[in-house]
């Protein structure tokens, strides 16, 4: 878990270098525009919903997602999070700077009728990989920095063991399965849910629950749109599925279901707008193309969604 932790938020790391998420890979928030305000529009609808009028964007890269919320209602109190120093951002939007990973700024509190966003944030937060033995026994992953080569090590045991025994037991598992121990996301989720006096919290991750867990395990590195070997030397990014149930949560959806409730549909327009209004049904269509993209399934579609509201 160490070596994760400074191969993404150390002095070299890979999310501190110049070009940042989006030189590597998309998001829903990052490359595609026309994708990117389309959630913002979403978000802004369930703000609506709520009467919140603070957005909070929590691991934000270069603050894509905030631009277009600032954009689409200037009066929105707009904040990013992330682990760089602000980038160039329409003025009114604030930051803070994040020590990464789990840690969050100290000054990120209080935060009041607000909606605080955190889009694939924690699969990025590192947790401990373990593996079964040959015994049966779960064993600590341990990995080489340069080389990615790994070997087991000392067994689970203490509050990683209680959180694998309620949340992903291995009684069913066979040598060789791994388990991705959550006890770093609960704790990060949980602190980032103190900063919020009143308003709601939403974690957006690719995830699983109890159900439906990953026996191979799911970590994984992205380097320039490309998924490779997960070596933890800095140059790539280190991403594992979140397992979602084992956060805090009030509900628990996919983002398909979410944001069909938040009207976004991808239905195409219809065709006689083409003819009378050729300019408006481009504009629908590159709409209907956002929307597909967002609740598509085997894509971000399949995202979850664990929302809390602030108590």
């Amino acid at each position: 878990m160490q070596a994760w932790d400074q191969a993404l938020y150390g002095e070299r790391g890979f999310y501190r270098q110049p070009a940042g998420p989006a030189g590597h890979f998309s998001t829903a928030t990052q490359g595609v525009p026309q994708i990117g305000a389309l959630l913002a529009r979403a978000l802004l609808e369930l703000m609506d919903q709520r009467d919140l009028d603070t957005f909070v964007d929590v691991g934000c890269g270069r603050g894509e997602l905030l631009e277009q919320v600032h954009r689409l209602s200037p009066q929105m109190r707009c904040i990013g999070v992330d682990i760089v120093p602000r980038p160039p951002l329409a003025d009114p939007i604030g930051w803070y700077q994040s020590p990464g990973g789990e840690r969050l700024p100290d000054n990120l509190d209080g935060l009041t009728h607000a909606l605080v966003f955190a889009n694939e944030w924690l699969d990025v937060v590192p947790c401990p990989i373990a593996e079964l033995d040959e015994d049966g026994e779960l064993r600590e992953v341990l990995v080489n920095t340069s080389t990615g080569g790994e070997r087991l090590g000392d067994p689970v045991s203490g509050t990683d063991r209680q959180w694998c025994v309620r949340f992903w037991p291995t009684d069913r598992q066979e040598p060789g399965d791994r388990v991705e121990i959550g006890q770093t996301r609960d704790r990060a989720w949980d602190d980032l849910l103190t900063r919020l006096t009143s308003g709601l919290a939403v974690a957006v991750d690719y995830g699983h629950t109890i159900d439906s867990r990953p026996a191979p395990g799911t970590l994984t590195g992205f380097r320039q749109g490309r998924q490779v070997l997960p070596v933890p030397d800095g140059s790539c990014d280190l991403t594992a599925h979140v397992a979602m149930d084992s956060l805090t949560h009030d509900e628990l959806t996919d983002q398909r279901t979410a944001l069909r409730q938040l009207g976004v549909t991808g239905q195409t327009p219809p065709h006689d707008l083409a003819r009378s209004d050729p300019a408006a049904y481009l504009q629908a269509l590159s709409t209907a193309s956002a929307g597909t993209a967002l609740t598509a399934r085997g894509g971000l579609g399949d995202f979850r969604w664990a929302l809390t509201q602030a108590r």
